[in-house]
């Protein structure tokens, strides 16, 4: 078993062989994969070396240290967080061999074709159609929408129907689409912040070879929950600082500016900064338990808790500003290449977070599935669960 010492030579080897300060950025990043320091856990020859997942910090102080580029992990959040975990579990020999190097390296940029405007909460219920033609390739025709960087993306996953003579989700499919294709086309949506880092996509008439399925045809809900839970676990488990995320600019003004306190706002900043730092430490034995394993249900507590937090604290930070609160920098539509909570002033975040209890999951179907996957509690009566999905009203 290669433990920590050994990680760390290897690590020296790779600094030895490829510095830092001389060598391509793009070229280091692939040598750092092609030595398998690029996710420790995963199988050799895949950008790992088969050791334990809480491994990696070993290596990443390791190199950091020593001034080495990293993959600009917030650029390509789906890539990594959503794609490359469904893939090294689903995927062909072939498949992960194609994506895993240049999506680690941040070369190719991932999306994710998931909701619709008619199934966002109730996502089994997508309408998206890929027929295939004989033995060959699926043609897909639909519409997705909410779609996080797609203006950027090189790939996306997508699930389609591909049976609509069978329940919802039993006739879905898992597949990996090409935005460069014909019949992708990608149209911003703008938000309440000005921004357009969401996208509607409509796809007519795009070819996906059958190669590249992910899964076996009508598997595509339950590759699909591998996806998910890996989502709400690197959207509520993200690696947090003290004073880390929202809490921090709050914290920064109360401290800096006396003049805006008061005995009530004092009060409820204690209580959220309390929150704060008991979602932290949960978030820290939340990824404890991902290094033994596959995420489960319980990623849909702490991403339930990432929402409320940042929707109140950033609402307590717009009252302690007082007027300065109200204010906005510009509403001019832009597409930005990366979604920043901490660098913008205090009415962005207050309006970027009402997205936190929609995005990655409602905040709604997350109580769902907390009360009936990690408490156990009885499932709510569902009229359609055995119905073909051709027969459902919509």
């Amino acid at each position: 078993m290669i433990d920590a010492a050994e990680l760390k030579r290897r690590a020296a080897e790779l600094l030895a062989a490829h510095p830092p300060a001389t060598t391509d950025r793009l070229d280091f990043l692939r040598a750092r994969f092609d030595a398998g320091l690029a996710w420790v856990h995963y199988p050799e020859g895949l950008g790992g070396l088969g050791t334990a997942r809480s491994l990696q910090a070993v290596v990443d102080a390791e190199l950091e240290a020593a001034g080495a580029p990293d993959n600009d992990p917030r650029r390509n959040g789906i890539g990594l967080g959503m794609a490359a975990p469904t893939i090294l579990k689903y995927g062909t020999d072939e498949q992960k061999q194609r994506f895993l190097r240049p999506l680690w390296t941040g070369e190719e940029v991932w999306c994710q074709l998931f909701s619709e405007p008619g199934a966002g909460s109730d996502l089994a219920g997508l309408g998206t159609r890929a027929v295939r033609e004989g033995d060959g390739d699926w043609v897909v025709n639909g519409q997705k929408v909410w779609t996080s960087s797609a203006h950027n993306a090189r790939w996306a996953i997508l699930i389609a129907r591909t049976d609509p003579d069978v329940p919802k989700h039993a006739g879905i499919t898992y597949f990996l689409c090409d935005m460069t294709d014909p019949g992708v086309d990608v149209r911003p949506l703008r938000q309440i912040t000005g921004e357009a880092e969401f996208n509607e996509v409509f796809l007519t008439d795009v070819r996906i070879p059958d190669s590249r399925r992910l899964g076996a045809i009508g598997d595509g809900w339950k590759v699909a929950q591998t996806t998910l839970n890996n989502e709400r676990v690197a959207i509520g488990g993200m690696r947090l600082p003290r004073e880390g995320g929202m809490i921090g600019p709050v914290s920064k003004t109360w401290r800096e500016r006396p003049e805006l306190r008061t005995h009530d706002l004092h009060q409820r900043l204690l209580t959220l900064w309390v929150d704060a730092e008991v979602a932290r430490l949960t978030g820290e034995r939340l990824r404890q338990q991902l290094a033994l394993g596959q995420p489960g249900p319980e990623g849909a507590g702490m991403k339930l808790a990432f929402a409320r937090l940042n929707q109140e604290i950033s609402g307590l930070e717009v009252e302690l500003r007082g007027e300065e609160g109200l204010l906005y920098d510009d509403w001019t539509m832009r597409r930005p290449e990366l979604v920043d909570f901490v660098g913008r002033d205090a009415g962005y975040r207050y309006l970027r977070s009402k997205g936190n209890s929609i995005e990655g999951g409602t905040s709604e179907v997350l109580l769902n599935i907390v009360a009936e996957r990690v408490l156990g509690l009885p499932s709510e009566p569902r009229t359609d669960k055995d119905v073909a999905w051709k027969d459902l009203a919509r």
